[in-house]
């Protein structure tokens, strides 16, 4: 995705900010200039200066670190430089001034050398500046990948990424309580040191305003191990592999310590591990996608006997606008470890409330065993039809079913390609697992020649099971319609003459349901052409209906998926109605 919505590429990350300020009234901002751009402090307006203030920061483009955890409960400021480029130790000092207070401050950054010269310098310049106040300023550096090893990184150490986020809530909440800057830096320190953090993309980001870069993923790679900057990871896959084979050796690589370049985390791996998971957002990843990736990670901790203790998961650290997600594992104290520092202070101080926008909401429990309904119907669940209605020949039904879902199967890509056009994209893949619901159920025996009515039953459960969505729906409703009619002849063998006459009724029924009449550029206009020709010979049918197919390139929308698209586009394009085809492809292959 190389195009954005903004102002200007100079003025993004300042406009950003008062946005945030607009959300939340209890935040104020302090901007500055370097060069065309805006250095920006965004900080608590009226903070509690008897308190430890906590000030972060970095580039922009991480979103919501650093801007959106600023409140109550996490960070005091945080400091945002433009997009990937660190702030000036300058602002950095106007940070530390604005939530000066009688406690003390602990400035965190993440592991990177822009943040840390800067953050760094500012921390050293605040302490010659203000003599009488240098031991009430601690620095804390957080470097929690696991991706580059210590011999590559020996120089400049683990980068820091979305694992950086817990130190901020759990440091934060003890600076809330009342804790001394002591106590404050040594928590969050325990807690940098047992952070691992992976992350996996499909794509790099782009980043307003500059060029468009030429280091693409392939259309089925994925990069592990990438960081937050755009910066490449250690390796390339292809193809992508499932989450259930990718989550697990993710996981393995923070927990594992048999690779002495890598391991850094330190498990113990004997059934007694105990982790807090963070599973984050890289920017650009569906809320669907994420949600499955906890459900993998869980598993995946399950498997290797580490015990779940707390689930976070949300957009926490982006790279703007990057398609991946990042797991981290928060290790806590072994049982028998014995300080102040307990797993159980840990956990509530990561379940204190905190009033910052960006921080995403948790279960404060610890996750249970996913209970599942068991299913109440079934597609291999049909009652035996009382007087089975038989195909003439059994063995050539079966296999133009089998024809008509291959065929689908075979077309996805060119109808999802027209749906891309004339609707939302996804009436190739609804088509297509419906095809392999109807395979499945026919290669169990369900769809049989000997019971015609119970096959067409059995077809609808698998549309409305299996598909979804409006298809599904039209789908199931004919064939259950299709199922009802032929039960009411009283013919022994489903021939021309009875298909056709159970076909009008069950279009007729459909009509019930939908407003779509022909020519209306959805499936109904082949699906009508075909059953009104029915009775005059199949061939002829067939032919009425390819024609109807074509016709729905020039037709206006009316209903359907296409009467939402603009008018002038469709007649662009001349592409026909994406649910039309699907029909076409269907009767074309039961004609064979």
């Amino acid at each position: 995705m190389f195009k954005h919505l903004l102002n200007s590429p100079p003025s993004l990350v300042l406009d950003a900010l008062r946005g945030l300020a607009v959300l939340n009234p209890l935040l104020a901002i302090d901007p500055a200039h370097r060069g065309s751009f805006h250095v920006v402090v965004i900080y608590l307006a009226n903070p509690d200066r008897s308190k430890v203030a906590l000030v972060c920061g970095g580039g922009s483009g991480h979103e919501p670190s650093h801007s959106a955890f600023v409140g109550q409960g996490i960070l005091s400021a945080a400091v945002c430089g433009n997009v990937f480029a660190s702030p000036s130790a300058g602002q950095v000092r106007r940070a530390i001034d604005l939530v000066s207070n009688d406690a003390g401050t602990l400035i965190i950054v993440k592991n990177y050398t822009g943040d840390v010269l800067n953050f760094g310098l500012a921390k050293e310049q605040y302490a010659a500046l203000h003599p009488d106040k240098s031991d009430r300023v601690k620095f804390l550096i957080v470097g929690d990948d696991v991706a580059v090893g210590r011999e590559q990184g020996k120089i400049v150490g683990r980068r820091g990424l979305a694992g950086v986020c817990l130190v901020y809530k759990i440091a934060g909440a003890l600076a809330a309580r009342g804790g001394s800057l002591d106590e404050v830096y040594a928590v969050a320190e325990y807690i940098s040191s047992r952070l691992g953090t992976i992350g996996v993309a499909l794509e790099h980001c782009h980043v307003p305003g500059t060029a468009i870069s030429d280091t693409h993923l392939g259309a089925n790679e994925l990069e592990i191990g990438l960081g937050i900057h755009n910066e490449s990871g250690f390796r390339r896959v292809s193809p992508v592999p499932p989450l259930n084979e990718l989550i697990p050796n993710l996981v393995q690589m923070i927990t594992s310590t048999t690779d002495p370049d890598r391991s850094f985390v330190p498990f113990k791996n004997d059934g007694r591990d105990r982790v807090v998971l963070l599973v984050n957002n890289l920017g650009g990843l569906s809320e669907l996608e994420l949600s499955a990736i906890v459900g993998e990670a869980k598993s995946a901790l399950d498997k290797q006997g580490i015990k779940t203790m707390r689930v976070l998961a949300g957009t926490f650290m982006t790279s703007l606008n990057m398609p991946g997600f990042s797991v981290s594992l928060l290790l806590l104290p072994s049982p028998e470890f014995n300080n102040a520092i307990s797993t159980d202070r840990i956990l509530s101080l990561l379940d204190d409330p905190a009033n910052a926008p960006g921080w995403k909401w948790s279960s404060k429990t610890e996750p249970k065993a996913i209970s599942e309904a068991a299913s109440s119907s079934s597609a291999n669940t049909a009652p035996p039809s009382q007087s089975a209605l038989k195909a003439p020949d059994a063995r050539s039904f079966e296999s133009a079913i089998e024809r008509a879902c291959k065929a689908l199967l075979a077309a996805e890509g060119e109808i999802t390609d027209m749906d891309k056009i004339a609707g939302d994209g996804d009436c190739g893949l609804t088509l297509s697992v419906g095809a392999t619901g109807v395979l499945e159920v026919l290669n169990e025996g369900v769809i049989t020649g000997g019971d015609v009515i119970n096959s067409m039953i059995a077809i609808s459960r698998v549309a409305e099971e299996k598909m979804g969505g409006t298809s599904g729906a039209l789908y199931s409703i004919f064939f259950s319609s299709l199922a009802q009619a032929l039960a009411r002849f009283s013919a022994a063998v489903a021939t021309t003459e009875v298909w056709s006459g159970a076909l009008k009724s069950a279009l007729a029924q459909l009509y019930t349901y939908t407003r779509a009449r022909p020519p209306s550029r959805t499936l109904v206009d082949p699906l009508t052409a075909f059953v009104d020709a029915l009775p005059a010979g199949f061939e002829g049918a067939v032919k009425a209906m390819q024609d109807a197919a074509e016709r729905t390139r020039d037709i206006e929308a009316k209903a359907g998926r296409s009467a939402y698209v603009e008018g002038d586009w469709l007649k662009e394009h001349k592409v026909p109605d994406p649910g039309a085809w699907g029909v076409k492809v269907i009767i074309e292959a039961l004609a064979k």
